[in-house]
């Protein structure tokens, strides 16, 4: 047996069953030991982001990790945006990154590089196998690795010689260890909190905005008094009917502020302490009160069911309803707004459907006219380089096993970081509706200008204008063999959409906004 085919069966035996792939010449061999070896579901992306960022999405949803299998350094350079990403959102990945045979790499070839040096900067866990009988223990730890609660990035950089060289073993599976245990001391000092003040905030993010932490939360704050909102960034977040109407911490730094001064007092779990995306002439770094005090109820490495369950013992909290969110928003007429998407989209999308949101800046105040669609998962760009929400649809719908709607609302400038998603759509037959949101410009730069306190002029603006030549998604989309239509009107938008939900496979939706 050579090192590929104990690769690929520790891979299927770990229970990682899935390779999201855009192999190279290093690793042909892993290639081959996928046709010799049955079991792993293979699918192409058409450059490296793709691939990272559909085994991202299809972790979130699937809750296991993927593997993926990239081209030496600069096939894993290509991918790192999303792998960034991935790491920000706590995603479990196995990377295979293949290199050069390890009697090659003193020649200094093309393609060689600092794979290990690369790898480190987006993984927890990195190790280069150095021969074919340990790749096999290499590759179970890795899946442990990945495994480690909530999920980590693992690299196994796989030089060509490791791969076919003979002597491979199959290794055992080896169990991930538990989320770190939650400290009673935590729990007694968050119920003092919450039992001593009025003004305390519970800050949610993490497992802690997924479905049952919610119910926990909110047996806490009706219990209490407690105010509860949700991190800006959240990989995944369990929305709708059924759920908490949670909104999230505002992405403008003066609405975050205003929005958190009244709170003496946060309560984080598996949260880190607020803070804006970037630094801004004259504005704080932090959007809390600079007198607020904050207990951390769960780090993120640490199970908030958990610790949420201790704090409602603690308190003798009672059960409660969940609050209703009203009745189903119904279609919205006319002119596309950020406001008539959002509530056709509630008044619309299927049962348990997932949304994955790069909406950029057209979306900011979507949730506050989707709470009482039926429950979803809606999922985040999670670590602001943009360009992974279709590829994170595309991963998603795959993780669902293709029994759910993903609906994926992307801005159009970070669309074509990353539009090479669609072929793949396509060739897996995937149910995914892609929403286009057109405005032909990166709008999130030109209010950011004003943000800095500076003034654009005209060849800065030119910089963030796609419309020149304009971009045309229904042309992009068939090239891709997908199938779409424009939209001018939220009528035109229902009716394409209604129409998308009964298809097998992918739809996309350009909307002119």
């Amino acid at each position: 047996m050579n090192g590929a085919k104990s690769l690929v069966q520790t891979l299927l035996d770990s229970g990682v069953d899935t390779c999201f792939a855009n192999p190279g010449t290093s690793e042909m061999h892993f290639v081959a030991a996928l046709d010799q070896v049955p079991g792993m579901k293979c699918v192409l992306g058409l450059q490296e982001n793709v691939v990272t960022g559909m085994a991202d999405g299809y972790f979130r949803i699937a809750r296991k990790p993927a593997c993926t299998l990239l081209h030496c350094a600069p096939g894993l350079a290509n991918g790192m945006g999303n792998l960034h990403n991935a790491r920000r959102a706590r995603s479990g990945i196995v990377n295979i990154v293949g290199d050069q045979a390890i009697y090659h790499r003193p020649f200094d070839a093309p393609l060689t590089g600092d794979t290990m040096g690369m790898a480190q900067t987006v993984s927890a866990w990195v190790r280069t196998s150095s021969s074919a009988p340990d790749l096999g223990r290499d590759a179970a730890e890795a899946v442990r690795a990945a495994n480690t609660f909530p999920g980590q990035i693992a690299t196994l950089i796989l030089p060509a010689d490791v791969s076919w060289g003979e002597g491979g073993a199959v290794a055992a599976p080896i169990a991930a260890s538990p989320p770190a245990a939650v400290d009673g001391n935590a729990i007694e000092g968050a119920a003092r909190m919450l039992r001593d003040n009025r003004d305390v905030l519970i800050l949610l993010a993490g497992h802690g905005v997924l479905s049952e932490a919610q119910k926990l939360a909110w047996r806490v704050a009706s219990a209490t008094g407690a105010s509860l909102m949700a991190s800006y960034v959240n990989s995944q977040v369990a929305r709708g009917r059924g759920n908490l109407q949670l909104e999230r911490v505002p992405y403008v730094m003066d609405n975050a502020i205003k929005a958190l001064d009244q709170y003496k007092h946060i309560i984080l779990v598996n949260a880190q302490p607020p803070v804006g995306f970037f630094g801004y002439p004259g504005m704080p770094s932090v959007q809390h009160h600079p007198q607020a005090q904050f207990h951390v109820l769960s780090r993120p490495d640490q199970d908030p069911v958990e610790a949420l369950r201790a704090l409602v013992k603690e308190l003798h909290a009672p059960e409660v309803a969940m609050p209703d969110p009203g009745p189903r928003p119904e279609l919205e007429s006319g002119a596309p707004s950020p406001e008539g998407l959002a509530r056709t989209l509630a008044a619309l999308m299927p049962e348990n459907s997932i949304v994955s949101d790069e909406s950029i800046s057209y979306g900011r105040g979507f949730y506050q006219f989707t709470h009482a669609a039926p429950a979803h998962d809606w999922l985040h760009l999670a670590g602001g380089a943009i360009g992974d929400g279709m590829p994170v649809a595309t991963g998603a719908a795959i993780g669902a096993r293709r029994e759910r709607r993903v609906i994926n609302l992307q801005a159009d400038g970070s669309a074509m970081y990353s539009l090479q998603s669609l072929w793949t759509q396509a060739r897996e037959r995937l149910p995914v509706t892609t929403v286009i949101l057109n405005n032909s410009k990166y709008n999130i730069l030109i209010g950011e200008y004003a943000n800095v306190g500076a003034t654009p002029g005209e060849t800065a603006m030119s910089m963030l204008d796609l419309g020149k030549p304009s971009l045309s998604w229904v042309q992009l989309a068939n090239g891709m063999g997908v199938e779409a239509a424009r939209a001018t009107t939220l009528e035109q938008l229902a009716d394409l959409m209604k129409s998308s939900f009964d298809k097998p496979g992918p739809f996309l939706i350009e909307l002119m906004i």
